[in-house]
This record gives structure tokens, sequence and C-alpha cells, in this order.
């Protein structure tokens, strides 16, 4: 999501933007309430070492005022109506962490379906070296976390589910 100035120092709420076809709540039958009428995604980016075993990924430790404020989480959002998982993650990424598409090669995804709404991980590799960094008001800080030291921050909740199963195919 683009913010053309960061949060209203007054309130901590988010600067006033143009809204996007994917933009809105969905009451899911699951009984929760889920950003991005046509699902969302997140870009799980990996750096790997010389053999290729994954050392570290980027997270966004998430506004205050965002849902699950303060939580940290991967940068991502709501889906535009053309977009697949994998378009959204990387444009999502590009807009919170400065992650330019070039910079990544898309591996797998992993979806959590609910009845009314889905949320996809989409893992990449770098391509080239990446150094992440805030790119809009949604992120307190975003950088690269030792995979090893994922678990202990306080992570958003469904990615604190899902990261043992992420981690273990990775």
């Amino acid at each position: 999501m683009t913010h053309a100035a960061g949060p209203d120092p007054v309130s901590g709420r988010p600067p006033a933007r143009e809204r996007r076809p994917g933009d809105g709540w969905v009451e899911c039958a699951c009984g929760q309430r889920h950003w991005g009428l046509h699902g969302a995604a997140g870009l799980l980016l990996v750096r790997r070492d010389a053999d290729g075993n994954p050392v570290a990924v980027v997270l966004q430790h998430r506004a205050t005022w965002s849902h699950h404020g303060g939580t940290w989480g991967l940068p991502g959002g709501a889906r535009e109506p053309h977009e697949t998982a994998a378009q959204a993650a990387v444009r999502e990424a590009g807009e919170e962490a400065g992650i330019a598409p070039e910079d990544v090669v898309v591996r797998w995804s992993s979806v959590l379906e609910h009845p009314d709404w889905s949320y996809t991980t989409v893992v990449a590799d770098e391509a080239q070296p990446v150094e992440p960094h805030v790119a809009d008001p949604e992120s307190l800080e975003v950088r690269w976390v030792p995979v090893d030291d994922v678990a202990g921050l306080p992570l958003l909740p469904a990615f604190a589910t899902a990261w043992p199963t992420l981690r273990a195919r990775l």
C-alpha cells in the first residue's frame, strides 16, 4: 500500500490515500474479519548460505495503527482483482520494504484458505543481495531476521501459526 506521508502525529492513524480496488474488509464465515476483498498475499524473502541453507528472512515490524499492530510479519497486503498472489506479494514487498521485483526469484507458495477469503505466502530467494528498508508508513522497521530468531519475536498471530511449517519447507 502506498501512502503520501507518515502517520498523523496526533492520532497515529495512517495518512489518507487513494483506495485501491482490492482494499476492504471481508466478513468471513469463519467469524473473523480479513483485509483484502480478493484475498491477500505476502512475500517471505529468504537469504541462503553458500550451501543453500536458509539463514535469514525479511520481516516487517507492523505500524501500531495497523491490524495486529506492533507485531512482526511479512510485507504484504490486499490483492488487486487482476493480480496473481505472486504479483501481489512482490508488489506489496516493493511498496512496503523497497524490494524490487528483479531482486527476487519466486520458488513456491502456501495458501491459507478460509470460507470467504485466502492469504498466500509467496516464498522467494534473493536473486542478488537485497537491503530491505521502511518504504511506507505501514512499517516501524523492515529487516533481515536470522531464521533461528523469528519465533522469538512477537509475531502476527497467523504468521506465528504458519511459521513452523514454512520454516520446515525452506
